[in-house]
């Protein structure tokens, strides 16, 4: 059973407002991936085999956690999301 919010109005979509790196975003996927988040961390940077990054985040309605490449968390008004870059050495 999928829960896509079909039963809003065309045209009133819900929208999501967070912080990334300390900047706030308004996002309207319920849900985000790990790529969508180092994409609003990172706008410009171009995906490279030699950087890893970091995605932790805090969810002041529920549970604080971390993401990985591949995974996805459900978003929540106020949640906050921390991305940090490395290079492989």
């Amino acid at each position: 059973m999928s829960n896509n919010h079909s039963d809003q109005a065309p045209g009133h979509t819900k929208s999501y407002s967070i912080i990334v790196n300390g900047r706030p975003r308004e996002v309207t996927e319920h849900k985000l991936t790990y790529q969508e988040v180092v994409k609003l961390a990172f706008p410009d940077d171009q995906p490279d085999q030699n950087t890893l990054y970091t995605v932790a985040y805090a969810n002041p309605h529920g549970k604080d956690g971390t993401l990985v490449d591949g995974q996805d968390v459900m978003v929540k008004n106020g949640m906050s999301f921390n991305v940090t870059k490395t290079n492989r050495s």
